[in-house]
């Protein structure tokens, strides 16, 4: 956990060249890009990169450019519907109050960086780290509990107010499909794309879990983050100021949103106890979350279980298609049993047996 993954096989220079060009087409032909660079510590599937506009006279506007990764670079999901993710991402700042990043400007013809793009603002703040997790160093692991709690309750706001906001049809048209049966079916499909033949046991034994063990009455369909989690956030003074990374989103039931932030930061705090270190054991718990998302919205959660092993098998799907690009990038060897793909194996594992915690 303590490398960075690579993401992009693409030259700065190249790309700033290219952008500049670009932006003086787009906005004014004497802007100027500069410090163009990769950010360092999260992010694993659409490239994304930090810029500054300076134009002839004017105040510099600070930026963030998103694109889908190069076909060589092994990308993590089979498409990247950026239209979708800049259209919501409006949407959600627009009619829930989100703080998603203002979206500046959407280029769809691949031509001119070698994918499409969008550009939004780049907000100041503090993101709890992927690597190395938050939950092993840094200011979140260091803040005084009752500044963690307030962090806490802040990001579970964000979901509330996403959820009861009212979006209208032709806002979530850009999102193909709606409901929990839609959305287990396009995550299956996910799994057959990005491992093909070598298959996982484990998770296989996952999906059969969820057919299994499916809500009677999944509830409304509300717009959904998607990739809701702290690492997601930027913070500042432990109050969000920025909600990043749209690339999920999707209409379905609020407990897709709720069991991924509680199991998202169980997989943090299970590879911190593993090496046993204490990491934050009473942050983001179920019982916290969902009080407080029940204060908040009058909506009580429904099967959790179901909805937080579904977490945990969409991200083993996602972290053993990541393992499988380094693997190809030579950055570690094929394990010979394939369950070993899947980082967090064990916690699935003890799921799958009925355990909420070790």
């Amino acid at each position: 956990m303590t490398e960075q993954l690579r993401t992009s096989t693409r030259d700065l220079e190249d790309l700033r060249e290219n952008l500049q060009l670009w932006l003086r087409r787009k906005v004014d032909r004497q802007v100027t890009v500069t410090e163009l660079s990769r950010p360092t510590n999260n992010g694993m599937s659409s490239e994304t990169f930090f810029f500054t506009l300076l134009p002839p006279g004017g105040e510099a506007l600070r930026c963030v450019a998103r694109m889908a990764p190069a076909a060589e670079a092994v990308p993590v999901f089979p498409s990247y519907d950026l239209r979708a993710q800049f259209e919501i991402m409006r949407a959600a700042r627009e009619k829930a109050g989100i703080l998603a990043p203002r979206a500046l400007w959407f280029e769809p013809d691949p031509g001119p960086m070698g994918a499409p793009f969008f550009v939004m603002e780049r907000e100041d703040g503090d993101v709890p780290p992927d690597v190395m997790p938050y939950t092993f160093e840094g200011w979140v692991l260091d803040a005084d509990p009752r500044d963690r709690r307030r962090l806490q309750d802040a990001t579970v706001a964000i979901l509330a107010a996403l959820h009861d906001a009212p979006f209208s049809d032709d806002d979530l048209a850009v999102l193909d499909g709606a409901g929990l049966r839609r959305h287990v079916d396009d995550q299956r499909a996910y799994y057959e794309w990005a491992h093909g033949s070598r298959r996982i046991p484990l998770l296989e034994r996952g999906f059969e879990w969820l057919e299994s063990h499916w809500p009677q009455d999944p509830g409304p369909d509300v717009l959904t983050w998607g990739d809701a989690r702290i690492g997601n956030v930027m913070y500042r003074d432990f109050t969000p100021v920025a909600v990043l990374d749209w690339e999920m989103a999707a209409v379905g039931p609020r407990e897709l949103d709720l069991g991924w932030m509680i199991f998202l930061h169980r997989f943090f705090q299970d590879i911190t106890e593993a090496v046993e270190l204490p990491g934050i054991p009473g942050f983001m718990t179920r019982e916290d979350v969902c009080d407080k998302y029940r204060e908040l919205t009058g909506y009580e959660a429904r099967d959790m279980d179901f909805y937080e092993m579904y977490a945990a098998l969409r991200h083993g799907v996602i972290m053993a298609r990541v393992w499988q690009r380094r693997i190809h990038f030579g950055e570690q060897s094929m394990p010979d049993d394939p369950d070993d793909l899947v980082l967090h194996r064990a916690t699935i594992e003890r799921m799958l047996k009925g355990s909420r915690r070790p």
